[in-house]
C-alpha cells in the first residue's frame, strides 16, 4: 500500500438491515483528487466516514496514509482533514475563533493556532470577516471557513464530503479553484459529489458507486469510452409520452438508451452510426405522431455513463440511513 494514499478492501458495512456498503475496494494515488460519485444513499458518506476513523466497518480493511483506520485511528486523525456537506462551524464564535479552537483541538500551542488561523483565514479571502460572527456569514463563506477549519492542521489527505452542496454557482467555481491548489501543492483529495460535471472538471480519476457497490472505476475520459461513440439525445414536446417515445427507439443504439425522468431526456449511445440512427428515430418519433422539442447527436458526458451502468439519474436514489442520527464534526483528534 506504500504507493497509495487511500486503499479500502471489501469494506462492508450496515446499519439495521440496511447495507450500506456491499464490499467496496479504492485505491487512491498521492497527490490526486479522486471522485467518489454516486447518488444520495449510495454510501459515498459512509466511506468517508470509515476512512476519518468516525466510522467503524463490519468487515473489510482500510489504510490512509499508511495507518490503519481501525487500529491507528489516534495518529491518523493527525494527518487528514474532513470537510462535510454541512459547514460545522461554532454561529456564535467569530471566523478566526473558531479556526483557533479547531487548531488547539489539534493541539497546537495557542500562538501557533492563531498564526496559522490568520494565515490560512487571508489564504481564503476570509480576513475582512474574521472579526464577525460565523452566524453573519454566507452559506458560501461558512463552507470555505469550514474548508479552513479541515486544514489547519496542515493535512496530508483531505476527505470533501460534497463540499459544494447548496452553493451558488460562483461560489461553486470558487471552491473549484481552491481544490485544485491544494493539489497541486501535493495533497491528496478525496472528494464525494453527486453533481458529474464537478467529477469531470476535478477528478483524476473516479469510482462510481451505487447502492454500497462499486459499479466503474476510471479517469472522466475512460468512464465517458464506457458510452462508446456519440449519444443520440432526445425531447418530446409532450412530457406524457415519453416512454412512449422511448420504446420507440431504446433499441436504435448498440447500447441500448435510458430515460432521465427529471428532464425527460432520452439518451441512445450510437457508437459510430450517429447520422444513420438519428434519421431512423426521427423516421419512427414522426410515424407514430411524437413531436420533438429537440434532437441531436453530442460527445457523451458522465451523466450518460450514470444513466447507462445504473438506468437511473444521479439524484434518484433511495435517501441513505440516518446512521443513528450522528454525524462527526471531522477527522481530527478528539
Amino acid at each position: 500500500m506504500a504507493d497509495q494514499m487511500i486503499r479500502t478492501e471489501g469494506l462492508r458495512k450496515s446499519f439495521g438491515k440496511v447495507q450500506a456498503l456491499k464490499g467496496v475496494n479504492l485505491a487512491v494515488e498521492p497527490a490526486s483528487v479522486f471522485g467518489l460519485l454516486g447518488p444520495n444513499g449510495a454510501g459515498k458518506t459512509t466511506v468517508v466516514r470509515i476512512l476519518t476513523t468516525l466510522l467503524a466497518p463490519d468487515e473489510g480493511h482500510a489504510e490512509v496514509a499508511g495507518c490503519d483506520v481501525v487500529r491507528d485511528a489516534e495518529p491518523l486523525r493527525h494527518v487528514i482533514g474532513l470537510a462535510g456537506q454541512s459547514a460545522a462551524v461554532d454561529e456564535n464564535l467569530t471566523g478566526l475563533e473558531n479556526i483557533e479552537m479547531v487548531g488547539r483541538l489539534y493541539h497546537l500551542p495557542a500562538g501557533e493556532a492563531k498564526r496559522r488561523a490568520v494565515e490560512i483565514l487571508d489564504r481564503f479571502e476570509l480576513t475582512e470577516a474574521a472579526h464577525r460572527t460565523a452566524k453573519s456569514y454566507s452559506g458560501g463563506m461558512r463552507r470555505r471557513l469550514d474548508l479552513c477549519a479541515s486544514l489547519v492542521g496542515r493535512p496530508t489527505v483531505l476527505f470533501l464530503d460534497e463540499p459544494t452542496t447548496g452553493l451558488d454557482p460562483r461560489s461553486r467555481t470558487e471552491m473549484w479553484d481552491i481544490i485544485r491548489e491544494l493539489q497541486s501543492e501535493g495533497t491528496t483529495i478525496l472528494l464525494t459529489t453527486q453533481y458529474l460535471d464537478e467529477a469531470d472538471r476535478l477528478a483524476d480519476r473516479i469510482a462510481v458507486i451505487d447502492v454500497g457497490r462499486v459499479i466503474a472505476e476510471g479517469s472522466p475520459d475512460e468512464l465517458k469510452t464506457r458510452v462508446g461513440g456519440e449519444v443520440l439525445a432526445i425531447r418530446v414536446a409532450d412530457r406524457k409520452r415519453v416512454g412512449e417515445a422511448a420504446g420507440a427507439v431504446l433499441g436504435l443504439g448498440p447500447g441500448g438508451g435510458a430515460v432521465d425522468n427529471n428532464t425527460g431526456e432520452i439518451t441512445v449511445p450510437v457508437g459510430d452510426q450517429g447520422p444513420a440512427i438519428l434519421t431512423e428515430a426521427v423516421r419512427r418519433l414522426d410515424a407514430s405522431g411524437i413531436a420533438l422539442a429537440d434532437i441531436g447527436l453530442r460527445r457523451p458526458t458522465l451523466d450518460d455513463v450514470f444513466m447507462a451502468l445504473t438506468g437511473h439519474a444521479a439524484d434518484e436514489a433511495e435517501q441513505p440511513p440516518k446512521e443513528n442520527g450522528k454525524r462527526g464534526r471531522r477527522g481530527r483528534r478528539g
